[in-house]
């Protein structure tokens, strides 16, 4: 491979001519190749540029805007509830429930009753085990200081003002849940990346009014964003009769990875379903809240409260844009390049090409070799030097006391006036020749047995 390269390389030098600076800069990359090779980008490389997308101008976060419908009617064992009672907020925003159980407890007015037996402390059996006028936090009312029977059984809690009878006293539990699961939710989401002014949004732009006839499907129907509360919870790997009588939070996840040098339509929304809240830990799993209906009995202030169990949703939107820029381009090429040891060969390159001062450049950064200039044929073994696959050169030679003959070096010494190259290499000492005399071809063969110097 050394010879290859060492007459690729005097090729150009024989074509381009000049003083040897280029072919410096050359021998300077391939010494430092010697000790670490020049290799194909590495996969890494390969994954960061190309796959990455490194050579894009990219935006995260896109502004977005989600508007949510339902529509369905189920029915319980008491009535018959629509969109208007099971749906709370009803405003249609990202995050909404469906009610699919209810814990009731109707006919409160205010007055004094039992307290809960859950309620801390809340047991009693005399007066003096209450303390009137003493508030509990988690408890349902003011204590009044009496210790009266429970609702059932033979228990005694403390006696409360407030709205009776309470709630675990007299609630009666609703299922909503048979009809559940094909309620359908519509999920209108638009998207805007402000960077590069692009918008787009999930409803196909059609005028035949397909939305009223159509339902989601990732090949079919991608821009019919109407999903069935079943589908949804199969999505995300939960058992729906589960789910509806504890509750719980699930989250489709709406994402918009677009690559905006292609066309718009390849800017699509990608979809996705799962579990928010933790159901393997009992503390913290489900999802349950309370409201209350008012209204007047006789005058007197009357409630239904009302505690439900349901399925959450959270519609969240998330993507990233990325659109081709020259200034990103630039920086990761170039450090592409310097982590495969390309960049200091240019920069050698360009010091010791287009410097003007490239000849002190030279001076400073390499080694002057007390070698004349040779023929083509003497390329290949200075390339096979700086690679390492020729032999050291011997030490240099001297008179021999003895009066016996000095081994001939492997170079011939020079025989006339030093190169160009040599102006600026330092001026010698005087003191015995450190060179003999050219050798023979026999002694060549001795001294270069891989016959690299014919190369």
């Amino acid at each position: 491979k050394a010879a290859v390269w060492a007459k690729r390389i005097q090729a150009c030098v024989n074509r381009r001519g000049g003083d040897g600076g280029w072919e410096q800069g050359v021998f300077a990359a391939l010494r430092r190749l010697r000790d670490r090779p020049l290799e194909v980008p590495s996969r890494d490389t390969q994954y960061v540029f190309i796959v990455q997308k490194s050579y894009q101008d990219s935006e995260t976060g896109p502004e977005s805007s989600v508007i949510t419908k339902v529509k369905g009617i189920t029915y319980s064992e008491r009535k018959v509830w629509d969109v208007e009672e099971y749906v709370k907020p009803p405003e249609g925003g990202s995050v909404f429930s469906i009610i699919t159980r209810i814990e009731v407890t109707p006919a409160q007015t205010l007055g004094t009753c039992p307290e809960s037996v859950r309620v801390s402390n809340a047991s009693c059996d005399t007066d003096d085990d209450c303390v009137a006028g003493h508030l509990d936090m988690l408890g349902n009312g003011l204590r009044t200081g009496r210790c009266v029977p429970y609702y059932r059984g033979s228990a005694k809690t403390c006696e409360v003002s407030g709205w009776c009878p309470v709630e675990d006293g007299a609630s009666v539990s609703q299922f909503l849940g048979k009809m559940a699961p094909n309620f359908t939710i519509l999920i209108k989401n638009s998207i805007h990346y402000p960077k590069f002014q692009f918008s787009k949004g999930n409803i196909e732009h059609r005028q035949d009014g397909y939305l009223k006839r159509c339902t989601f499907d990732e090949v079919s129907n991608l821009y019919c964003p109407i999903f069935k509360l079943g589908f949804i919870v199969e999505r995300a790997g939960e058992n729906f009769t589960e789910l509806a009588h504890t509750g719980g939070v699930i989250g489709v996840i709406i994402n918009w990875d677009c690559d905006l040098d292609l066309s718009a339509s390849k800017c699509n929304p990608k979809y996705s379903f799962r579990r928010l809240d933790p159901k393997h830990i009992p503390a913290s799993s489900g999802y349950n809240f309370r409201f209350a209906k008012y209204y007047k009995v006789n005058g007197s202030a009357t409630r239904t409260l009302i505690k439900a169990y349901g399925i959450r949703i959270d519609v969240i939107v998330h993507g990233q844009a990325g659109k081709f820029s020259l200034i990103p381009t630039i920086i990761n090429l170039a450090t592409a390049l310097t982590s495969i040891g390309v960049g200091s060969f240019l920069c050698d390159w360009i010091l010791l090409t287009f410097m003007n001062k490239n000849k002190v450049y030279s001076h400073k950064k390499f080694d002057k070799v007390c070698t004349p200039r040779r023929s083509s044929g003497g390329w290949p073994v200075t390339l096979a030097l700086v690679l390492g696959q020729a032999p050291p050169p011997p030490h240099p030679c001297s008179a021999d006391p003895g009066g016996s003959l000095a081994i001939p070096p492997p170079w011939p010494c020079p025989t006339s006036a030093p190169s160009e190259q040599m102006v600026d290499a330092p001026q010698q000492t005087e003191g015995p020749e450190l060179c003999a005399p050219e050798p023979s071809q026999q002694d060549s063969a001795l001294t270069d047995p891989r016959g690299l110097a014919q190369l």
